[in-house]
């Protein structure tokens, strides 16, 4: 299970037009889920997210969590993130998880996420989004639950 997880000052989603769900002051996470996941990786990657130390203190060191700073959440799924690029000019999407399978660990973690009480909001699971989001810094975060150790 991959994530790239953005600071934002703001960040919000839109369907056919529509804002299916928007934050303030937080973290953007695009959610990748690769055929082999387990609820294990979800768990993981909720609990890396919550407690990644991307937020800056009183001296501006990135020091504070997503829990200190009580910061929100948008989780966006992408697929895309398991596109395998190396032969040819067109991605291949053969490491995906399928549909059925991705749906229920992203699930997962966005319930899981939302046992903090923090805002946790998403987009839409299948669906073209646009997303549109207010970078903070920029500070950007690849987690990797395959690359534990």
């Amino acid at each position: 299970m991959r994530a790239v997880i953005q600071r934002v000052e703001e960040a919000w989603v839109q369907v056919d037009g529509e804002t299916v769900g928007s934050i303030s002051k937080g973290v953007l996470v695009y959610l990748g889920i690769q055929r082999g996941d387990e609820l294990s990786d979800a768990d993981y990657l909720c609990e890396k997210i919550l407690s990644l130390r991307i937020f800056e203190d009183e001296a501006g060191k990135m020091n504070l969590s997503l829990r200190q700073v009580q910061g929100e959440v948008m989780i966006v799924s992408q697929f895309t993130l398991y596109g395998d690029c190396r032969r040819g000019n067109r991605p291949s999407f053969s490491h995906a998880a399928s549909p059925e399978k991705a749906q229920i660990l992203y699930h997962r973690v966005v319930n899981r996420c939302k046992e903090s009480g923090l805002v946790i909001q998403t987009g839409n699971f299948r669906k073209m989004m646009r997303v549109y989001s207010v970078n903070d810094g920029p500070v950007t975060m690849l987690l990797d639950s395959e690359k534990l150790f």
